[in-house]
């Protein structure tokens, strides 16, 4: 294994200036949502996008199709060698460190959690890809929305996923209320599972619900418990595809937008 660590590190190393001149881009994502900056920002790249970039839940599903898709490994790396690395959370460390070693850029996006930081983390990818013009355009159309929402009068809302989970301050999903002008009803900062025995007994006055539109996700978790549900049937405020809550990207701003509109 060792030996060939480092026959791909020398591999990888070798790879002449003058072709990243000749050829098109190529950008490798490790995961899904690397996935979507990738699309969005360098679509005319070579891409070689994650497994789950065409998933249910995958934002630019469409985007995505016929791509080509690749585990994210050190050989997958080798054979197709990127200029430029995005990451999220995929890629373990050994080859993390070969990239870099290799001399490939590699671009991590942070855990945003609030709008400030989905901007950064736009930028950031856009200036490793140079794609200056189509990260402000991401970011324009981002903060348009914004603009656009905070019109519901003053209201409480409790976040619940199809898990039986809540998100409180600290969190992008906080910075998505708040954009759309709702107070968050979780009780403690971060994510915390809510209780079934919770919600029927202090059930609140309206639902944002997540995650149900994957049917086969979560499917016994406490937010599908019949009573859940039947609390919820005539308070949900709207219900977030997953599409729109597996990553900290621009398309938060569609969430505010539905939360805005009540759908």
């Amino acid at each position: 294994m060792k030996a060939r660590g480092l026959a791909a590190l020398g591999l990888l190393s070798l790879v002449p200036a003058t072709s990243v001149d000749a050829r098109p881009l190529r950008v490798l994502s490790l995961d899904q949502c690397a996935d979507q900056y990738a699309l969005a920002l360098a679509p005319d790249a070579e891409l070689a996008l994650s497994p789950r970039a065409d998933d249910p839940d995958s934002h630019l599903k469409s985007l995505a199709q016929g791509r080509r898709q690749v585990r994210p490994t050190l050989e997958a790396a080798t054979t197709f060698k990127p200029d430029v690395v995005i990451r999220y959370w995929g890629g373990d460390p050994r080859l993390l460190t070969a990239l870099e070693r290799g001399g490939v850029k590699v671009t991590s996006l942070d855990d945003a959690m609030d709008f400030d930081g989905v901007r950064t983390n736009i930028r950031r990818v856009a200036q490793a890809l140079e794609r200056h013009d189509a990260g402000e355009a991401l970011v324009r159309d981002m903060d348009a929305k914004l603009r656009r929402a905070n019109t519901r009068p003053a209201a409480s809302a409790l976040y619940l996923t199809a898990g039986g989970f809540t998100a409180g301050s600290g969190t992008l999903i906080d910075a998505v209320f708040k954009a759309a002008g709702l107070r968050n009803l979780a009780p403690a900062p971060g994510y915390q599972p809510f209780s079934v025995e919770r919600v029927v007994l202090e059930p609140p006055l309206r639902f944002v619900l997540a995650f149900f539109d994957q049917a086969r996700a979560d499917w016994r978790g406490a937010g599908r418990h019949p009573s859940v549900r039947r609390a919820a049937q005539s308070r949900t405020v709207a219900s977030l595809p997953a599409s729109l809550l597996t990553c900290p990207a621009w398309f938060a701003a569609d969430a505010v937008e539905r939360l805005g509109k009540g759908g």
